[in-house]
């Protein structure tokens, strides 16, 4: 307790991660399945849900990290879906924060996927490691920030398919508060 008899506060401190399929929640958390659900919306006009990670008991999580005033303190995107050795699915990808129950969806960012891989048709080549040719997605301050079994989704709108969606992948960066 502090000296005038109120319980202080302690500032959160805020770590930069990035998170990856496997972060997911049960149905979200292999390559097969977000595959799956990228592959199901192919040919669909509208976005729809490919991943989902509820966001565990004491932390505050935030789409991107750093400060895009500091460029190289920023974090750096990828995404990718493809038919490997084929070609690769390219859409939007939205990224949403949610409360539990999703009656309250806020879109917080939205992003062409040609910009976030390579043209190697690989699951590994097709992941860029230039940050020069990345995309930068520093903290969304001017978003919310989701809490205990608040949920972060990542969905989908296909505008170029390809012929089977067998592989997908991305990492994307957050803040976690604690």
């Amino acid at each position: 307790m502090a000296n005038n008899g109120t319980i202080s506060q302690r500032k959160l401190v805020g770590y930069a991660t990035n998170v990856e399929i496997t972060d997911g929640d049960g149905a979200y958390d292999t390559i097969a399945e977000v595959a799956a659900l990228i592959e199901a919306g192919t040919g669909s006009a509208s976005f729809h849900k490919i991943w989902e990670m509820t966001v565990p008991a004491q932390q505050i999580i935030r789409w991107g990290t750093g400060s895009a005033n500091q460029q190289r303190n920023q974090g750096f995107m990828s995404f990718n879906a493809l038919d490997v050795g084929t070609g690769f699915e390219e859409g939007i990808v939205r990224l949403v924060v949610a409360n539990a129950r999703e009656t309250r969806v806020v879109v917080v960012r939205e992003v062409n996927t040609q910009r976030l891989h390579t043209v190697t048709t690989t699951a590994i080549g097709a992941v860029p490691v230039d940050i020069n040719e990345m995309v930068a997605l520093p903290e969304q301050t001017g978003s919310p920030a989701v809490g205990e079994d608040s949920k972060l989704q990542i969905w989908f709108k296909t505008t170029i398919p390809t012929t089977t969606v067998d592989s997908a992948g991305f990492s994307i960066p957050a803040t976690i508060y604690q």
